[in-house]
């Protein structure tokens, strides 16, 4: 793949520039892309088709006079259709051949068709309100979603260009571009969108065309956000709730504020918005707002898992610490839209604490919102469920204000937003691995596959997250200079060994960076070795939800006790981790599409007898109830990976699980 979603400009003052050529070829990432190629991306025109959304383009476009009306419970329906053409057009970057190809070839033109042809003379493109009798354009910036919409119609046409080199859709996303410049701004419409996104594609879109004023427009977008244009919601009487300015990121503006707050997903495709701009602009306190920003999420507001957003209720980031495991929230959009955000900080940067997250959003948050075999999805991403959850099965499609809180996986939704942005970023995945600058290359992700950066080019092979081993072949460097091959080493890594040609490397990591700078010749290649051993975590003791717990990792995945792989006996909410016990890496090649399962020993809690009051006034616990103290008897318990939980039959999950003798 030598095109990806950012293409930086000549003029863009970043300290990294994406790799110019990078492809994904073996290992736990070309196995979840090629059940992406080979599942997801194709059922996508049926389950847009099932849905309305390809019913509402051709009404629209007055194809079909029998569908007249609008189908769908939300405006921004359109939406679903434009981020499946941006998965699709990434897809078809990757340059396979075949019949499957051709078909998808196919059904990109037949979608960017409908999207063609659905457009208004004037550039307008949103069919809830080209339907809708009553409807009025850019009447509701609150829930109306219409920048939202055509900020996903911009990247899709981007991705489309870059893919294919044609230019029909880039020139549908033009007409609409031209459009909002000629209605917003100042002195013209000064209100923003309720939901970014239109930023970072009309920063894409200036990126593609060389158009500065789409790059202005970002800017004011971004930093018109948080006067008070959308204040507390729409007014008293109008439809939908008021939920507060903090909902919109209205409450203060992007370079003022001190802490992410409101509807997750809204927040962080502003923040990765903003990070566009100051990367085209080279605007300093934007990008020193965006970095405290990021500091305030990482530190206090995000899961183990990488997921963010606490609150079912609207969605949203809770206060700092509120991070309780059984009612995450986590929005599979929230967790993409964080990998946005932190891989436009680490090239802003150069810092590898950005790719460090995204690694842990990547393995965990993100890859459990689609199922192994990519024909269902989640949701939220809650890291605990319990046995009494199972009752709500059967309510995978409940959809409110809230979104749908389901803990089952489903083959679409009605709010169908997350299953197309999952498409679109493993279709593209492929761009997030690698960097390159004035000096060399760097490794951000680690993948088997080739990467072409900085003047150079290597080849990587490696079985991670299952081993630690990642050998990297230098192709081609520099013939007559020094040139630097640079290896992140992630954060949970304490310890790490490294040879270049079998010997061992004299240089040591700095802040995350194993910079290797020599006269490379082709064929050296690099061994960094990583350790796997598991480990137990521990949360900050200010997470109220998780006190006296610990959590199991191994490498960049987090696992979880799921009760299929547990013996009969105890439930998983009535046991504590033995602290003494030994954590035991198996590794089950039939089990969950091959996984390295982790096995050790839990204590059962001692029931009260009468079991109808668990709370004591004496200082007594269950054990002196039942009779006197008994030392329980330890059973096994099995770890998997977390992204790998809800691929079975329903039932309680935990990440967190309590330790014995611990307080809490």
């Amino acid at each position: 793949m030598s095109a990806g979603p950012i293409r930086l400009s000549r003029e863009a003052r970043t300290a990294l520039r994406p790799a110019t050529a990078a492809r994904i070829t073996g290992g736990f990432w070309a196995a979840r892309r090629r059940v992406n190629a080979e599942v997801s991306v194709p059922q996508g025109p049926d389950r847009l088709e099932r849905a309305g959304n390809l019913a509402n383009l051709r009404a629209a476009a007055g194809a079909a006079p029998e569908e007249s009306g609008f189908r769908g419970d939300f405006p921004f329906q359109d939406s679903d259709v434009h981020k499946w053409l941006e998965a699709a057009s990434w897809q078809l970057a990757d340059g396979g051949e075949g019949p499957a190809e051709e078909e998808l070839c196919r059904q990109v033109e037949r979608l960017a068709g409908l999207v063609a042809d659905a457009q208004a003379e004037d550039g307008y493109l949103q069919t809830y309100y080209q339907l809708g009798p009553d409807a009025r354009r850019w009447a509701d910036p609150h829930w109306g979603h219409e920048l939202y919409c055509a900020g996903h119609l911009l990247q899709a046409a981007v991705a489309h260009r870059r893919a294919t080199g044609r230019d029909g859709l880039l020139d549908v996303a033009v007409r609409c571009a031209d459009l909002i410049d000629a209605t917003f701004g100042p002195g013209k419409d000064e209100t923003v969108c309720g939901h970014p996104e239109i930023e970072t594609a009309l920063v894409e879109l200036y990126r593609e065309t060389g158009e500065r004023r789409y790059l202005d427009l970002a800017g004011y977008f971004v930093d018109r956000r948080g006067r008070g244009g959308l204040g507390d919601g729409p007014p008293e009487g109008a439809p939908g709730p008021r939920p507060g300015a903090h909902y919109w990121q209205d409450h203060v503006p992007v370079r003022e504020a001190t802490a992410v707050a409101g509807h997750a997903v809204r927040q962080l495709y502003l923040l990765a918005g903003a990070a566009d701009v100051a990367a085209e602009t080279g605007d300093e306190g934007l990008r020193d707002a965006l970095a405290r920003l990021w500091e305030d999420m990482a530190a206090t507001k995000t899961y183990l898992t990488g997921g963010v957003g606490s609150r079912h209720e609207l969605e949203s980031f809770g206060d700092a610490y509120e991070l309780p495991p059984d009612r995450a929230y986590a929005e599979t959009c929230a967790a993409i839209a964080a990998i946005h955000f932190g891989w436009r900080m680490a090239l802003l940067t150069g810092e590898a604490r950005y790719s460090d997250l995204v690694e842990r959003t990547l393995f965990n948050g993100f890859a459990s919102g689609v199922s192994i075999d990519g024909e269902r999805w989640l949701y939220v991403n809650p890291l605990r469920v319990r046995h009494d959850d199972e009752n709500r099965k059967g309510d995978e499609n409940r959809k409110g204000a809230a979104g749908d809180q389901s803990t089952h996986r489903t083959p679409w939704f009605r709010c169908a937003c997350c299953p197309p942005n999952v498409m679109r970023l493993l279709a593209s995945l492929p761009h997030y691995m690698a960097s390159g600058d004035a000096e060399g290359l760097q490794l951000h992700q680690y993948a088997s596959g080739s990467y072409e950066a900085g003047g150079g080019a290597v080849r990587v092979g490696t079985g991670y997250p299952w081993e630690g081993r990642i050998a990297v072949v230098v192709d081609a460097a520099p013939p007559d200079e020094d040139w630097t091959l640079s290896l992140r080493v992630p954060h949970w890594a304490r310890t790490y060994e490294a040879t270049i040609g079998g010997e061992p490397v004299a240089e040591r990591a700095e802040n995350g960076w194993l910079r290797l700078r020599r006269h490379w010749r082709p064929g050296e290649t690099v061994v960094l070795s990583l350790p796997l051993d598991p480990r137990l975590t521990r949360p900050d003791p200010r997470i109220d939800g998780v006190r006296g717990c610990a959590a199991i990792e191994r490498g960049p995945l987090v696992y979880c006790l799921e009760q299929p792989d547990q013996p009969a006996g105890p439930r998983l909410d009535d046991i504590d981790l033995d602290p003494g016990a030994a954590l035991i890496p198996e590794h089950r090649p039939e089990l969950l599409g091959r996984v390295t399962v982790i096995t050790t020993l839990a204590l059962p809690h001692a029931v009260a007898r009468d079991g109808w009051w668990p709370y004591r006034t004496d200082g007594t616990g269950p054990e002196e109830d039942a009779g006197g103290p008994k030392a329980p008897e330890p059973v096994p318990v099995t770890a998997i990976p977390y992204y790998a939980w809800a691929n079975r039959e329903p039932g309680a999950m935990r990440v967190w699980i309590p330790v014995k003798g611990r307080p809490g």
